[in-house]
């Protein structure tokens, strides 16, 4: 594969959230359906003593917490992905905002109960300062949740961006029975299982009767209703406002239980920037200029012990 079409088909990204938000379990599960890993670790707690597989400082594993930016990638679909994991805790703050630097978009990940908070606000204006395009992942709706009309509006009021929803909940909680994906046209189920993958169904017309047999009266009802309603209120989705950071695709689900990842890592590779311009002090640096090119954001000291018998003479 030459130089060229190696640029083309590279997607680097961030994952941003406030902490606890679900940031490095959806990481996980990014790299889990690219292949990268077979399991995902869980973060530390009182019955799963693992800790996450991009939580590699000391620090990290024993606060439960990722402290700086792991650097991660897989190959998925003909394409290199690059996941940078950021951290979410105020304290460690700087490393996300050098980090905000070198990709080339953003997945910002949303507590469904808790709404936007305060760090995720901090992190979003770096993005804007940079146009960088942004993608919403609200995850936790299997768990009781904000409506998701009132969750849009509060990532638009305090992020300052238009969305457009490109899947929809069907219920929250317990009554969650999954999403209806508006970019690829299907239902996708849920199923609270940890390792298992949704089941995907084609369902080109949400007003064919199938849906009741399906899902419920009650629940395809209102379903038609809310998105009757999406189709009204927020705009036409334009890739090109999505990567001028102009309009931010929402998707909805639960990273713990691997809902909802498949379909944004699909709508992400699809839709993503390839590697762009990098402006210096002297001039624009493009990524496909013959010189070697990079962006250095961060140094890392090396993390394996040594002995005094292992130090150089």
């Amino acid at each position: 594969m030459g130089f060229i079409e190696e640029i083309q088909r590279r997607r680097t990204f961030a994952i941003i959230s406030h902490p606890d938000a679900g940031k490095t379990t959806l990481t996980e599960k990014l790299l889990l359906f690219g292949g990268a890993i077979h399991v995902a670790g869980a973060v530390k707690s009182n019955k799963i003593k693992k800790t996450a597989t991009s939580d590699f400082m000391e620090i990290e594993k024993q606060r439960g917490i990722s402290v700086a930016t792991s650097v991660m990638g897989f190959e998925y679909k003909d394409h290199k992905v690059n996941i940078l994991d950021t951290p979410g805790h105020q304290d460690f703050a700087e490393d996300t905002f050098r980090t905000l630097t070198a990709v080339d978009s953003v997945i910002i990940v949303v507590d469904a109960a808790k709404g936007v908070e305060n760090q995720t606000r901090k992190l979003m204006e770096v993005c804007r300062m940079r146009n960088t395009p942004v993608m919403v992942f609200i995850n936790k709706m299997d768990r009781p949740s904000k409506d998701p009309f009132d969750l849009l509006d509060e990532v638009e009021e305090e992020l300052k961006i238009k969305v457009r929803p490109l899947s929809w909940p069907i219920g929250n909680g317990t009554s969650f029975q999954g999403v209806y994906n508006l970019f690829e046209h299907n239902l996708n189920l849920f199923e609270a299982s940890k390792q298992t993958v949704e089941e995907s169904i084609a369902f080109d017309d949400i007003n064919n009767p199938a849906l009741e047999n399906i899902i419920g009266e009650e629940p395809a009802g209102l379903l038609r209703e809310e998105l009757e309603l999406v189709e009204g209120v927020y705009p036409e989705f334009a890739v090109d406002d999505y990567l001028h950071g102009e309009l931010a695709p929402v998707f909805f689900g639960s990273a713990l239980n691997n809902f909802g990842v498949n379909e944004l890592l699909n709508c992400f590779i699809e839709i993503a920037p390839k590697p762009q311009p990098s402006t210096t002090d002297t001039r624009t640096i493009a990524p496909n200029e013959d010189k070697f090119t990079g962006f250095v954001f961060k140094i890392h000291a090396t993390w394996i012990p040594i002995t005094e018998t292992e130090l150089p003479l």
